[in-house]
């Protein structure tokens, strides 16, 4: 087994990690992206809404509120920066009764609290106004919400890492973490040769797998690492004439969003994510699900035909919360936690990350007491 020195190592090339790597190479870090799989993204990062989310749903003062909103503006300049498609196409909050139009009033609230100040009230008419198709009792307007290509803002990021200096590695995958005087000794399997790395400084953001990394890092207490839930999500696509001409939410539920309309950057619209529960990473798709998609969406779309549902593709979401529980904040726990210098494990980070991911690299290397640059 053969030692490679290298000054920091990311485990996991999702949107998160990719983004921690390019930031870390930015500000002058050697750096080294571990993929387990062939292509960087292929679980959370590409199997989702692909929503820039203003901010109005979260706690104020949690990560996920604060990041969030600062990433939502990052992401935006960097997709103008690089020529990545986005559209900010607006979104709707809808309340399909009068009982949930309290439900808007908190939303209000909550997204004054997080410094997101343009979301409008909408009566049932000038909502009809809006989108004609949609039927509610009133709306929230979000002009800051809208949508982009993930698959080409991962590429950016890949862009970005290589330029400077940094290595993407896929097909490698992570056997066996240490600390040594100081320094972090990886085991990684690539291709069926194993290789060790020795590394100052080495991040976590493995995602769907981050528990059972930080479960590799002999000494680390099993204790500071919280239980995984994974939520799968099914995602159907609407066939024909496209009804909406932005994103339409209705109220949130405890596990998520609810299933929402979103429009993707060619226009056509799709249905998505209902929160199914499951103990492992599955994402065959369930076409039963058709008709209680139907129904759900009749809510605010009366006139949708069931047939012309069609099953597009499933995600799975790393949560920290499982059922009933309140949903939990983003967790990037650093060597303050765990006592570990120079190692921080990401725990959670689902919606909405790959909005905040940006965001979130800012913070990794604020933790790790990097000097800060504005890239």
């Amino acid at each position: 087994m053969s030692m490679s020195p290298v000054d920091c190592i990311v485990i996991g090339g999702g949107a998160i990690g990719l983004a921690i790597g390019r930031r870390m190479a930015l500000a002058g870090i050697e750096t080294l992206v571990l993929e387990r799989e062939a292509i960087p993204g292929s679980h959370t990062s590409s199997r989702n809404s692909e929503v820039i989310h203003s901010g109005i749903y979260y706690p104020p003062g949690g990560l996920k509120a604060r990041l969030c909103v600062q990433g939502r503006e990052q992401l935006y300049r960097y997709c103008a920066e690089r020529g990545i498609p986005h559209q900010r196409c607006g979104k709707l909050i809808v309340a399909t009764a009068t009982e949930e139009q309290a439900t808007l009033r908190r939303y209000l609230e909550t997204a004054a609290s997080n410094g997101v100040t343009d979301l409008v009230e909408l009566t049932a008419a000038e909502v009809a106004t809006l989108e004609p198709e949609v039927s509610c009792a009133a709306a929230l307007s979000s002009p800051s919400t809208g949508i982009f290509d993930s698959h080409s803002y991962m590429s950016a990021l890949i862009g970005d890492l290589e330029r400077n200096g940094g290595t993407l590695a896929c097909r490698a995958e992570v056997q066996r973490g240490c600390l040594r005087r100081g320094r972090h000794l990886l085991e990684v399997k690539q291709d069926g040769v194993e290789v060790e790395f020795g590394a100052r400084l080495v991040v976590n953001a493995a995602g769907l797998q981050a528990q059972q990394v930080a479960a590799r890092f002999e000494g680390l207490d099993p204790r500071l690492v919280p239980p995984r839930f994974l939520a799968k999500g099914h995602y159907f696509s609407l066939r024909g004439h496209a009804p909406f001409r932005r994103l339409v939410y209705p109220v949130a539920n405890d596990a998520g969003l609810g299933i929402h309309a979103t429009v993707d950057l060619a226009g056509a619209v799709r249905f998505g994510p209902d929160v199914e529960w499951i103990d492992a990473v599955d994402y065959r798709a369930d076409e039963s699900r058709r008709d209680a998609f139907a129904q759900t969406n009749r809510r605010y779309n009366p006139g949708l035909d069931a047939g012309r549902l069609e099953p597009a593709y499933t995600g799975v979401r790393p949560k920290i919360a499982g059922p009933g529980e309140r949903a939990a904040d983003f967790m990037i726990q650093g060597p303050a936690a765990h006592g570990w210098e120079g190692l921080i494990n990401l725990y959670g980070i689902e919606s909405p990350g790959l909005t905040a991911s940006l965001a979130i690299a800012d913070e990794v290397v604020e933790i790790l007491g990097i000097e800060p640059k504005h890239v």
